[in-house]
């Protein structure tokens, strides 16, 4: 089995560190070290990761892919069979499904936002921790806080591009039935970016984890890679 992991919007590959059996576990575009791209699409992101897997991704067959949120939507469309992978499981945890037209006018504006810059790391990691949701789950000086972050003449800015908040709503059903992998749902319990009857409501294999959060790859671990086997 190769396994590949996917974060979520705002975090970064050093994310999944505390799993050592991964094979590939990149930076999204516009996150960490990865190159930005002009605009942000699912199928755009899917592509670039393709990319990368095709230089550091050993064997592209048999695949398990695990994506956390935003990395959900991209797994799944990997799925698809357009990005010469073949994926044997897809696993999106924590898919917010649901977007009203505030969310996406508040997602837009977030995407418009100039990069905003702070007089001290100190400054920049609570902003990192607080935009990828790591904020009570991650220490400050931690290897993805670092890796989330850029200094430039003394001060400081996070390594996203804003610009990826303007991605958009995924198309859930679609990508679910165009998936040539078996695809799992799965959600922390008290996730609050989606709800047991949303993911039920599109697809038959949904999992629940009693306890956690939207972050649960981070919470538990071995809760999570539990759903890979």
């Amino acid at each position: 089995m190769n396994l590949v992991l996917l974060h979520g919007l705002g975090a970064n590959g050093r994310v999944w560190d505390a799993w050592p059996h991964a094979n590939f576990a990149p930076d999204l575009p516009g996150h960490g070290s990865a190159a930005t791209l002009p605009s942000y699409t699912f199928a755009a992101m899917a592509a670039a990761i393709a990319a990368m897997a095709a230089a550091d991704l050993p064997v592209r067959r048999d695949v398990v892919l695990l994506g956390h949120s935003l990395g959900g939507v991209i797994a799944l469309e990997l799925a698809s069979g357009r990005y010469d992978v073949t994926l044997s499981r897809v696993v999106a945890l924590g898919v917010k499904v649901s977007w009203s037209a505030d969310d996406l006018g508040r997602a837009n504006a977030l995407a418009q936002k100039p990069v905003a810059w702070f007089e001290s790391r100190d400054e920049a990691a609570a902003r990192f921790l607080k935009v990828s949701g790591l904020q009570g789950l991650a220490d400050p000086a931690d290897a993805v806080v670092d890796h989330g972050l850029l200094e430039e003449d003394g001060r400081w800015r996070l390594a996203l591009d804003p610009a990826t908040f303007g991605v958009g709503a995924p198309d859930m059903p679609a990508l679910i039935a165009a998936s040539q992998a078996e695809v799992v749902l799965a959600r922390g319990e008290r996730d609050p970016m989606n709800s047991d009857a949303e993911l039920h409501a599109l697809h038959d294999q949904v999992v629940t984890l009693p306890g956690l959060g939207h972050n649960a790859h981070v919470e538990d671990p071995a809760a999570v890679a539990a759903l890979l086997r």
